[in-house]
């Protein structure tokens, strides 16, 4: 034990140390899901059995004769090893069973089982002699195909982030090969640690730490994106109410008959579709056409020149809250109200790519590039857009020129799942 100890302690302490602080890190990091952590502390246990497995059979094999004990742990070893590349699958893939490579796993373990009664993969002669059959190299060749398949998931799967990033799975690789190469061809029999379970435990660091990047890359991602969109609705909704409000609160001086059905009009909306308009999610093109007929109910009657028009064939297929209502809010305020009579037109189509939405007015139009640069007017449109594209995968276009009117266009993709 001595004499293990001080020709392994150099090597096995930082080994230990490293599986304790990267379990550590498994157990505490906030970023990792639980299904994330399960499988990050099982490779933790099998590189420590690894360890465990190295030591014994340096033992064995410089402590005496011992073929059947030295059999079950070189057995042990090599079916570890492959087990340790499939179980990153599951860190990098996404949910998938995987059950080639656990078939190949099952074949290296019969394979290498064949030794407690045949040389045909190897065994271990009655001089304590380790002799290579056959089919000695199986662990290699099936290590070798499911760590190919492990770099391809990792650049399939992470590469188009960050091409930089896909470096950190391509170095390991050729870690892990490059130690295979020095076990097989130079002699390392006084050390207790083979060379594979070095490389094994620092590639299993190295890829922890390329994950938790992309981990909390995908979670500062989908929080910026969720902040933004409340931010947005944010802005729309106490701007929607207050022109609202501003319109009820000028019909009170202009006629109070129409004021008061305004009123009622809006507190029919609020009772029916308050709900709707802090929605996060999709929801049916119904509804958010009811927010529309309203909203457009309410400036016909303070502004009797405007008339908002439907041709609305299509109307299964789910949308972000408060996408149509702006568009129409901006075609009121900002381009049919100048007209004798100001059309605003809403239409709904089906396509062979998805769904169309269109909304047309015979307003003033504006200068679509001019706009583009505008922090002010078109702030709406700006933010329709980003909720179109960040939830839908959506685009919007604008067409538009002063004194012709515009038209704003949003595409959406077809989508198989049902609104929220």
């Amino acid at each position: 034990m001595l004499q293990l100890l001080s020709t392994g302690g150099p090597v096995l302490l930082p080994l230990l140390l490293q599986l304790i602080g990267l379990t550590f890190a498994v157990l505490i990091d906030p970023y990792i899901r639980k299904k994330h952590k399960s499988v990050m502390l099982l490779i933790v246990a099998a590189v420590f059995g690894l360890i465990v497995q190295n030591l014994l059979g340096y033992v064995l094999d410089t402590g005496g004769a011992h073929p059947f004990a030295r059999t079950v742990v070189d057995i042990w070893g090599y079916s570890v090893r492959p087990l340790i590349i499939v179980l990153f699958y599951y860190i990098v893939g996404k949910g998938k069973s995987y059950r080639p490579a656990w078939l190949l796993i099952g074949l290296n373990l019969a394979v290498h089982m064949t030794a407690l009664f045949s040389g045909v993969c190897f065994r271990i002669d009655e001089n304590n002699h380790f002799l290579r059959g056959p089919l000695g190299y199986s662990c290699h060749i099936v290590s070798a195909l499911l760590l190919a398949h492990l770099v391809y998931l990792s650049v399939k799967e992470y590469a188009r982030v960050r091409k930089r990033e896909a470096v950190i799975p391509l170095s390991n690789a050729v870690i892990v090969v490059a130690a295979v190469l020095v076990d097989t061809f130079v002699d390392n029999r006084s050390l207790p640690i083979s060379y594979l379970t070095v490389a094994v435990v620092s590639s299993c660091v190295f890829y922890y730490v390329w994950l938790h990047l992309q981990f909390v890359r995908e979670h500062e991602k989908a929080l910026m994106a969720e902040q933004r969109i409340q931010i947005m609705m944010s802005q729309i909704q106490p701007h929607f109410l207050y022109n609202t409000l501003s319109t009820i609160q000028a019909l009170c001086k202009l006629d109070p008959e129409k004021a008061f059905v305004t009123t009622e009009k809006f507190g029919t909306y609020l009772r029916q579709n308050i709900d709707s308009l802090s929605q996060p999610n999709l929801i049916p093109v119904k509804k958010e056409l009811e927010h529309v007929r309203i909203y457009a109910e309410i400036e016909e009657l303070r502004f009797p020149s405007v008339r908002v028009e439907y041709d609305t064939p299509d109307l299964d297929f789910p949308i972000p809250a408060l996408t149509i209502q702006p568009l129409v809010e901006n075609a009121i305020r900002h381009g049919v109200r100048i007209r004798k009579e100001g059309v605003v037109t809403v239409i709904t189509r089906k396509t062979p790519a998805g769904h169309e939405i269109t909304v047309r007015d015979n307003g003033k139009g504006f200068d679509v590039n001019a706009a583009q640069e505008d922090g002010g007017s078109h702030i709406g449109l700006r933010n329709v857009r980003e909720r179109v594209e960040q939830m839908c995968g959506g685009t919007l276009t604008i067409e538009s020129a002063p004194d012709r009117g515009t038209v704003v266009t949003i595409r959406l993709p077809q989508r198989t799942e049902a609104a929220s």
